[in-house]
């Protein structure tokens, strides 16, 4: 038996496939290579992956239902789990190719979830990629997911609420056991490159300015990528079961519990690089949020799970994954 995974040369997705991997399971992977950021970066991943003899990958748009229908009933009684990781990711890209949003993370999601309806007859359990950007404008902290989530702030945040909805949806009416997570600002090796924590690497390292918004005043839940692989995995060993008037359907936060200022995560990516920042600070974006939190009560309750990895430790190994792969390939 199986574990499909989307979004495999994705960032999240290609550390989950390999964890997968790495326990004996056999992996089916899917992402369409998109060019949000170099597709380089996603090709090595994969190849790390074609290393296992039990992955297979298949390039494929998730949003192409035929496509996807036809590659899950060649491999129906196969797959007995999904994790679905794929997503046009980003906040600020969403407002300028908002239609990219719409169709990779609501329609990709609708047909993850008429795939596993239709076409998955073993499927145990779906686990799929929420985000803590669900939260929007709340102002009570830390998040917890008993917290009303009605006022995002960005269309990404948008898109990954009605992910969720349709999900309720799908576990109320068919049964589908589901489990989405939400993710808090994860950094490690083989991240995105449009994220902070790399793209502050990069600058700092080649000598060039970094932006800090809202004057350098934001507070971020930075969390480790080995964490949260070790989250979903937990998660996806214990599929929901329905309750009296719950259907299979359960939402949990996957943060390190432990928000650190804007200005002592550049200090300690400064120490790790061995190299001062130049620094240059901008107001508040829009769709940004001051300060992200994650409550871990329930995630810690029901999957036994904790975050074990400090900025401290995380930022320094991810600094000496970065300059390796970067000089392997000839990049400043």
């Amino acid at each position: 038996m199986a574990v499909l995974v989307t979004g495999a040369a994705g960032f999240i997705g290609m550390h989950v496939a390999r964890a997968l991997l790495e326990r004996g399971e056999e992996v089916l992977g899917l992402d369409n290579l998109n060019p949000y950021y170099d597709p380089a970066l996603k090709r090595a991943r994969l190849a790390e992956l074609e290393r296992y003899p039990a992955f297979r990958f298949a390039r494929l748009d998730l949003a192409e239902e035929e496509q996807v229908v036809a590659f899950a009933r060649e491999h129906a009684l196969r797959i007995r789990a999904v994790v679905h990781m794929a997503a046009q990711a980003g906040v600020r890209y969403s407002l300028e190719r908002p239609m990219d949003y719409v169709r990779s993370n609501l329609v990709g999601h609708m047909v993850v979830l008429e795939t596993c309806r239709h076409h998955l007859p073993r499927l145990e359990h779906l686990v799929y990629a929420s985000s803590s950007s669900v939260y929007g404008a709340n102002e009570k902290i830390p998040f917890s997911v008993e917290d009303p989530v009605d006022r995002p702030v960005s269309l990404y945040a948008a898109t990954k609420r009605a992910d969720e909805i349709l999900s309720q949806v799908y576990a109320h009416l068919y049964g589908i056991p589901q489990t989405g997570l939400r993710f808090f600002t994860v950094y490690g090796p083989w991240g995105r490159p449009d994220m902070a924590y790399y793209a502050f690497t990069d600058a700092i390292t080649a000598g060039r300015p970094i932006t800090l918004y809202n004057e350098g005043r934001m507070r971020r839940d930075f969390t480790w990528i080995e964490d949260v692989v070790d989250g979903v995995l937990r998660a996806l060993d214990r599929p929901p079961s329905p309750a009296p008037g719950r259907p299979p359907h359960r939402l949990y936060n996957l943060g390190n519990h432990e928000p650190v200022e804007l200005l002592r995560f550049v200090a300690v990516l400064e120490q790790a690089i061995g190299k001062k920042a130049d620094l240059r600070f901008a107001p508040m974006q829009p769709g940004d949020v001051v300060e992200t939190y994650a409550d871990i009560e329930a995630t810690s309750r029901d999957l036994g799970w904790r975050p074990r990895t400090s900025i401290e430790e995380g930022l320094p190994r991810f600094v000496a994954w970065h300059r390796g792969y970067h000089a392997t390939r000839g990049i400043p």
